[in-house]
């Protein structure tokens, strides 16, 4: 969508949902991990909702519009080094972004996969902790909690480059993910405006019920194991 010619819509509306749902599952599951207590149900809560983010946006970089489909930003290490040498940035994520991109889903979705199986020895265990023997839930426990610091780590270097894309750029990255435009002259010339019509929010609402369907299937396996305890 034009807008005026000063702007052009890049990120479809469920891309920036995704976002900053996940942006809320990461926060809300540091600061429950971090408090504890009672509050470790909400970071499972947090966990599997962050799971089925990362299947929901691994797909929708399937069947997703142009700029969230991964074979439009996932480019080799040519692509990169040509960018870093000072060649135009495509529309959506430029080559390194795009490396920040697959990282963060790579290290978030392992976090999310491994705290399936871990337990914290005292009142919480992930809803397949039940389903893998003694020696599988250490190892995912000790990787779940490893991880975390390549999650900071990860997310700091994020938080930097946008804030140099910002400053330095002028390139304003955080009201792009907010309303899905991003300035004209930020993208080459004749870059067409991504779908976000009817048939994207069906294809979303579709792929979004499957996943709930998922992730509440996840978690019926910890009633089970249970039960099968009991």
């Amino acid at each position: 969508m034009q807008n005026n010619r000063l702007a052009v819509r890049i990120w479809d509306l469920p891309t920036r949902i995704f976002h900053w749902a996940l942006v809320v599952c990461i926060v809300g599951a540091f600061v429950s991990v971090k408090l504890g207590g009672l509050y470790m149900d909400w970071h499972v809560r947090f966990g599997c909702t962050a799971l089925g983010l990362i299947v929901f946006r691994l797909l929708w970089g399937f069947i997703g519009p142009r700029y969230a489909r991964f074979a439009h930003f996932v480019r080799g290490p040519a692509a990169v080094a040509r960018y870093l040498k000072g060649a135009a940035a495509p529309a959506g994520h430029n080559p390194l972004g795009a490396l920040s991109v697959m990282a963060l889903l790579l290290v978030v979705g392992f976090q999310a996969v491994s705290g399936l199986f871990t337990t914290d020895d005292i009142m919480t265990q992930g809803p397949l902790f039940g389903h893998v023997g003694e020696a599988t839930a250490s190892a995912m426990t000790s990787w779940h909690k490893l991880n975390e610091w390549v999650i900071i780590g990860l997310i700091a270097l994020h938080l930097l480059a946008v804030a140099w894309y910002t400053l330095v750029r002028r390139k304003r990255l955080v009201r792009a993910i907010i309303t899905g435009n991003v300035d004209a002259k930020d993208v080459p010339a004749g870059t067409p405006p991504a779908q976000d019509g009817l048939a994207v929010w069906l294809r979303a609402l579709l792929l979004g019920a499957c996943v709930t369907g998922l992730v509440l299937w996840i978690r019926s396996l910890e009633v089970m194991a249970d039960m099968s305890f009991s």
